[in-house]
């Protein structure tokens, strides 16, 4: 994000963003560069404008199409877990508002993230070209099958319950790599930390029980199940 860019509505949010910091912090984030991050970039205008009174709070934002923008501090918890690193190649897998992209972006050397649903997409990318974010690159499509264009990927982040780890996304997994993803039912999920040391691969369960909304593809949940 370009320092000094006009902010629309940014004096007005300045301290409800404040004490979604603290709500943060409070939830176990002690990251002061990883914090600033939140502060720096605006929620806001990656959601629909009428959600603009809720952008700061902790909590799932809905930004239509049956689809919510996560909740910060489990963002949060995400970032802390997969340590992004300046040199890294990042996939993500579930666009959605644009807001983790964003803050991936700023992290690292670049992000490839994909979304099924196109208007998400289009409205993703309108927000980080005004924040002229110009190391991120943005499909349509099916992630569960990744982006073996660009791959092997350092980091994959997925925003979305799988019943399962996809293999494809294994195998796209860089050396040394790690990979976040909520595995379970629809209902109910465990975050799983897959890391790649040469042939071995480790999945661990992480923290509590988690709810996203479902990752749809060839190797994850059927369209047709819902």
């Amino acid at each position: 994000m370009t320092p000094g860019l006009d902010i629309p509505g940014g004096n007005r949010f300045v301290g409800q963003r404040r004490a979604m910091i603290e709500k943060i912090r409070d939830r176990g984030c002690n990251d002061l560069d990883l914090l600033r991050r939140f502060d720096e970039i605006p929620r806001h205008l990656f959601l629909p404008e009428g959600m603009w009174p809720r952008a700061y709070e902790d909590a799932p934002v809905p930004i239509g199409f049956s689809q919510t923008a996560s909740q910060p501090s489990l963002q949060a918890y995400y970032l802390q877990v997969l340590e992004p690193k300046p040199e890294d190649t990042v996939l993500e897998l579930g666009t959605g508002s644009g807001y983790l992209t964003a803050l991936l972006a700023s992290m690292c050397d670049r992000v490839y993230s994909i979304d099924r649903v196109r208007e998400l997409s289009t409205r993703a990318r309108s927000v980080l070209d005004s924040l002229a974010v110009r190391n991120v690159a943005i499909m349509v499509g099916d992630g569960t099958i990744g982006w073996r264009k660009f791959a092997p990927f350092d980091v994959i982040v997925v925003s979305a319950a799988s019943p399962g780890v996809p293999q494809a996304l294994i195998d796209q997994l860089a050396e040394g790599g790690r990979m976040l993803i909520p595995v379970g039912d629809r209902q109910s999920q465990r975050l799983v930390l897959v890391r790649k040391d040469g042939f071995i691969v480790s999945q661990d369960e992480i923290g509590g029980e988690v709810r996203f909304v479902p990752l749809l593809g060839r190797f994850a949940f059927s369209e047709d199940e819902e």
